[in-house]
Order: C-alpha cells, then structure tokens, then sequence
C-alpha cells in the first residue's frame, strides 16, 4: 500500500502536504518554545533560592556535637554537612543529599539518631517543590508547575485539534477511495498502518526542524528578557540553558500529540464499512440550515453560499477562531491595561514625587539618633536638602469632644474596621504613625509651616472624607480639634504613656517619599524632631529597624548627577548597610519593566494568534480538494469565476472580521471598568490609547487570513470542470 498509493498521494497532494506538515511544524514549534521557556524559568528560580537561602535541601536549628555532625556527614545519602551560626547568632546545621527524593524520609531517621526533636528541623520547601518533591509542612501554594503544566495542557490540546483537523481534512478526502480498498480486501490494521506512515513521511522533518527553531526562539528570547530586566532590583544574571533532557521530552510531547491527532481520524475510517466509505464522495455538506440575511443583504446570492459554506465547516473553524478572538481579546486588553497602568503610576509616583526625591538611601538595621553623618549629607554639593529619619508607631485615644464636626458630619469612626481603630472607654484607639526626622530639617519644616520650632510634635491634622471613593481626588477636611498636647501610647506598650507637646496643626507634609492615610484613613500623624525622640523612645517604642536619607538634587538634574551624587552618599554611609535608588533611574527602570511584561504576555498572544492562523490554513488548504466538486457544480450552473472568488472573499472577511467585531465592544467594556475602578478621566486614558499596537495586531489578523484563502484561492482557481465532475476519485 505504501508503494501504490500512500507515496503517489504524497506527490500529488501538494496542498494537503503542505497543510499537514504545516500544522507538525507550528506545533513542534510552540511546544517546543515553551518547554524551554520553562526551563530557563525553572532554572533561574533554582538559581534564586540557591543565592538567596542557600543550596541545602534539610537544616536543623540549634548547636550539634562534632559526633553528631559525623554522624549526620556519614549517612549513606548525605552529600555535605555545614554548620555554622546564622546573622542572628543562632546555630545551624545545613544538610545536602545526593538523592533529593528521599529527603523527607532520610530526614526525620538522622533526626531520631542524633537526638534533634522534629520541630528542630526545617525543610528547603521552596527549592524541594522545584523538583516536584512536597512534604506534609509545605502549604505553599508553589505554582510554577501547575501553572506551565496548564499552559503545556492548553496549548498540546489546541495543537492536538489544528493538527487533527489537517489529518481530518486529508483522509475524509478519501474515504470513498479507502472503501474501495476495503472491499478489495484491506484489513483495518492495514488502513490504520498505512496512515500511520504517512504521517511519520509527512511530520519527521517538521518536527525536527519545528523543535530546533523552538529551542532557538526560547534562548533568544531568554536573552531579550534579560537586556530588559538587567536594572531591576534583586535580579541576578543568568545564562540562558537548555537541557536534553528537555528536548526528548519536547518530541516525546509532540510525537504523542501528532499520533493522537492521526490514531482518531484513522481508527474512525477504518471502522467505516466498504458500503459506507464507497458511498461517501468526499464532498464538503453544505447545509443550508437556516438562512445568512446579513451576507445576503450585503452581498447577494454569493453571500448567501459564503455563509452555508462557513456553517458547514463550523466545527471545523472553531478552534481559529477562539484562538484568534481570544488572541486579539488579550492583546488588546493588555496594552490597555498597561498603558492605564503606566498613566496611574506615573501620576501617582513620579510626577507626584517629581520635586519631592531624587535619591533615596535606606540604612539597614540602625538608628536614626546614631546618626552622625547628617551634615555631610546635608552639605554635599548638588544637595538642594537633604531628610535624615526613622518611623515608629504609637497610638492614642480620640474623644468624642476632640472630633471636628466635619469629622463628625461623615459618620466619625462609625466607617472605620476594628483592625484601624479600637472603641475603648471613653473614646477610640487610633494609630499614630511618627516621623522622627533630624533637628535641621525639622527647623526647616516647622518654618515652612509657620509653627514655632521646640520640643514638640507638628501634627498632620486632617482626615480624606471616607465616604468619597475617588482615591485620586480626595476630600480632606480636619480631624481633630486642635489642643496643646497629645497624650501618646506605646504601640506595643500601651500601659506606657507620654505627654508631648504639640507646636501646629497642619495639613501640610514634609517633603517626604511617603504616603499618609492611604490604608488606614484614620491615622493621625505626628512628625518629631530626633532630639524629642531620645526623650520618649523608652516609653513609646516602635521604632522601625530601619531609617532613611531622602536627598533632593539642584535644578535640571540628570542621571549621571543624580548617579554622582549616589556614589558620594554611599561613601559617607559606608560603614552601614544601606541600599540607594536613584529617581530617574528608577523611573527608566519601571518603564523597562513594563516593556518586558508587555514583550513577554504579547510574545504569548502572538502564539495563540498563531495557533489560530495556523489552523486556518490547515483547514483552507485542507479543504481545497474537497470544494472542487463543490466549485466546478457552481460553474456549471452558470456561475462565473469572478463570483466564486467574492464568495471565497467573503469567507476570509467573516473569519477574519470576527475576532474584531466581538473583541472591540469587549474590550471597551473592559477599558471602561479598568477607568472606573482606577477613577482615570477618558480623555486622558484616550490621549495615551494605544491604538497603533491593537492596529497592528488587528491588521496581521487580517493579512494572514487572505494570506491563507489566496493560497488556497490559488489552487482552486485551476478547476477543470469536465475533469472535476467525471472524476470520482477527486484526486
């Protein structure tokens, strides 16, 4: 059968070829693509954890014996031992195993033989889940896996359909000719062989070069990744890999997929009797169920056939045209979201803290009243100012007589959650969050404000009108009458109290990096010179472990000033743990971000268009020698070879129209939500709408479609109407 029928099919069957070793190749592609996209995600997050906690599989906390510590080194799995103390002094014993598959249940024996109660050991969850390896402790949801076996699942079963629709097209094509073998004495073994072979003739090359050009696509675009991320924070550099170990698998996955998609249409005619298969012609049905009035309103009888021929190859078109509908739907959310996002944040960040920061220094693990370099900082040339300070958190109790009556006339606490504010005798227990800056730049503040300087607090004295959901057009109106001390309680020693003096009520801020009432509105702010803080820190506490340097630069500054500028800084603070941001750099960096998000979820639409274009071809190409007795009856009863191409046209508009059509009024109406929700004007959103992308996008939707009926158009325009009708083969 091989030698008289499956390879003169091959070589005279150019476009059903071309349709089937199509569909092997984009999927050998994407599978492929994504299979190494995960590895290299997969390894960089090894490579993560490895940085960040270390390479141990097992630990257990507290000192152990050197005998012990032999003991543990000489167990049959155990790789290598460390022990040592951790930054907090406290001692530690880190185990590595050869095999991690017997971690949890070597573990808890090395355990019992030296002694250590379980509660003392702890597992490298994070790093074990990578290799499929979970323990009863791990309650983390660890959804890299899941999530890639989803996607692996999503896009095998698309693949599986393009390529079972190819493999459809081409064997109900011969159904009447695999019936006429059948009843020259084919078994069903034979058919189901026979194809077989011809899809291993039709897919090996594909695949093979599908899967290479997968492997390429997957490290060029790791390496795109990382040019775009290289600036942000926490990353480290990571060469792209790949494993082949990961690539067996790829063909193993695309292998099963294509033998899935021919062993279904196979095994369905070969069961099919020799009567039923020799009755079949071939043909394409074209059911004329119901009518097609918008088609054939606009465009006539030719409309008409366009929409019958479009319903009778629905289940066919059905995979494309989610594909493309939910390709376009997802592209074209995205880039507004984005772009909505990049508006928000550029309002709500940059440009709002635009004159407020240039650099930020954060001082790890000190004190604010430790702080000897202030003036340093302060006098360094390019320095326009520059606030040294901490953050600690108080509270204390607002009477019902200390509430203004525009506080009162929105309901007072009555809004507030009980994890904000506490009704307590007498009143409500709110929080206090204090700003302990240093002494000159809180002189500074106290003379912008026109509050007289001294030993006191400045309290910000206002509250945003809760009812107003509008976050970015508040309404703030006073909170508090205003009155001569604040009696302050401990955050965490609420027995502990301390008067201070308060110098202003005020609705003005310091020139800070920072955000006021934004998660609990009914914080009441007190800012304090340091020098106030040694006085009371014994009985307020709550300090953070961490204070900040937050410098302005002069007019104009550029990022090689601002960049300077950092290095000086980071010179003085030398002896401390500290960590910088530059402002312009940070915006740069945010921006870069974005673009990389954008890359990677766009580079995924694109796929699923991809799987959508693909299966229109294989089913325009595929269905070519099925349409011609189709085509050849329409020229026989007079119509014209003019009209049989606006018919064709017609269907490539609707199939490639309709993603269009039903995603624009989606996505407006998602874009309406996502302004709602964020309380962004229209004219402002449409004024950054990124309508050439979504154009683009639209417009090689639109060009892949005629591209795939021109082809097909191209082959069907060739018809010989005699030898077409006295044809019964077709071939």
């Amino acid at each position: 059968m091989w030698k008289d029928y499956v390879s003169g099919y091959i070589k005279n069957n150019r476009s059903s070829v071309l349709a089937i070793r199509l569909s092997a190749f984009i999927s050998a592609l994407l599978l492929s693509l994504l299979c190494g996209l995960f590895y290299n995600a997969w390894k960089y997050e090894v490579e993560r954890i490895v940085l960040e906690e270390g390479g141990w599989q097992a630990r257990i906390i507290g000192e152990l014996n050197q005998e012990d510590i032999d003991f543990i080194q000489n167990f049959a799995n155990v790789k290598e031992v460390r022990a040592g103390e951790n930054k907090e002094g406290e001692w530690e014993t880190d185990i590595y195993f050869y095999k991690y598959g017997r971690v949890f249940s070597d573990m808890p024996r090395i355990a019992d033989q030296v002694h250590v109660p379980r509660e003392k050991v702890i597992y490298n969850y994070e790093l074990l889940a990578l290799y499929l390896l979970r323990g009863e402790g791990d309650t983390a949801p660890r959804l890299l896996f899941p999530i890639y076996l989803l996607i692996l699942a999503l896009a095998s079963l698309s693949l599986i359909i393009i390529i079972h629709n190819a493999f459809g097209f081409s064997m109900e094509a011969r159904i009447h000719q695999f019936g006429i073998f059948k009843s020259i004495g084919a078994t069903p073994k034979q058919i189901r062989t026979c194809l077989l072979q011809e899809a291993a003739a039709l897919c090996t090359l594909p695949v093979f070069f599908g899967s290479l050009l997968g492997i390429a696509g997957s490290l060029g675009l790791i390496q795109v990744i990382d040019v775009l991320a290289r600036d942000i924070p926490g990353r480290h550099q990571s060469m792209p890999g790949y494993h082949p170990l990961v690539f067996l698998f790829t063909m193993f996955i695309t292998i099963v997929t294509i033998w899935i998609c021919v062993w279904i249409p196979a095994r369905k005619l070969s069961r099919l009797t020799p009567l039923e298969a020799i009755k079949n012609r071939g043909e394409l049905g074209l059911k004329r169920k119901k009518n097609s009035p918008i088609l054939s309103r606009f465009f006539g009888v030719e409309g008409e056939l366009a929409g019958n021929a479009l319903k009778a190859q629905r289940k066919a078109l059905r995979t494309a045209s989610l594909s493309l509908i939910f390709s376009f739907l997802a592209f074209t959310i995205m880039e507004c979201f984005f772009s909505l996002s990049g508006i928000s944040t550029r309002e709500t960040y940059f440009e709002k803290y635009q004159n407020v920061w240039d650099i930020m220094v954060t001082v790890r693990d000190a004190k604010v009243e430790n702080f000897k370099e202030t003036e340093k900082v302060q006098g360094l040339a390019g320095v326009k100012s520059a606030i040294v300070y901490q953050k600690a958190r108080a509270k204390r109790v607002i009477t019902e007589e200390e509430m203004t009556e525009e506080m009162k006339s929105f309901g007072g606490f009555s809004h507030a959650s009980l994890k904000d504010v506490t009704p307590v005798e007498g009143g409500w227990l709110v929080n206090v969050p204090i700003v302990i800056m240093d002494d000159n730049s809180f002189l500074a503040y106290c003379k912008e404000i026109g509050a007289e300087p001294g030993q006191g607090a400045v309290v910000l004295n206002r509250i945003r009108d809760v009812t107003n959901p509008d976050f970015r057009h508040p309404d703030f109106m006073p909170y508090v009458k205003e009155r001569g001390v604040s009696l302050l309680r401990g955050a965490f020693k609420e027995e502990k109290t301390r008067e201070i003096p308060v110098l202003s009520y005020t609705g003005e801020v310091p020139v800070l990096r920072e955000e006021y009432a934004t998660l609990d509105y009914y914080e009441l702010v007190h800012f304090i010179p340091v020098s106030l803080w040694r006085e009371i820190k014994e009985e307020i506490g709550g300090e953070e472990k961490d204070f900040y340097i937050c410098i302005r630069g002069g007019e104009h500054v550029t990022l090689e000033g601002l960049c300077e500028l950092q290095e000086e800084v980071g010179r003085i603070v030398g002896s401390y743990t500290a960590e910088s941001e530059n402002r312009i750099q940070e915006y740069e960096t945010n921006n870069t971000q974005i673009q990389g998000m954008m890359v990677i979820l766009g580079g995924f639409c694109v796929l699923l268009g991809i799987i959508g274009v693909g299966n229109v071809f294989s089913n325009t190409l595929g269905f070519v020698r099925q349409r011609k007795r189709e085509f050849a009856r329409y020229l026989s009863i007079g119509m014209t070879p003019k009209e049989l191409k606006k018919m064709f046209g017609i269907e490539a508009m609707v199939i490639a129209l309709r993603p269009v059509l039903i995603t624009l009024p989606l996505a407006v109406f998602a874009v309406g939500y996502m302004l709602k929700l964020s309380y962004l004007k229209g004219e402002e959103f449409l004024a950054e709408a990124p309508l050439i992308p979504i154009f683009i996008f639209m417009l090689g939707i639109l060009g892949t479609v005629a591209l795939a009926y021109a082809f097909a158009w191209g082959n069907l325009k060739k018809i010989s109407l005699a030898e077409v009708l006295k044809d019964d083969t077709m071939i």
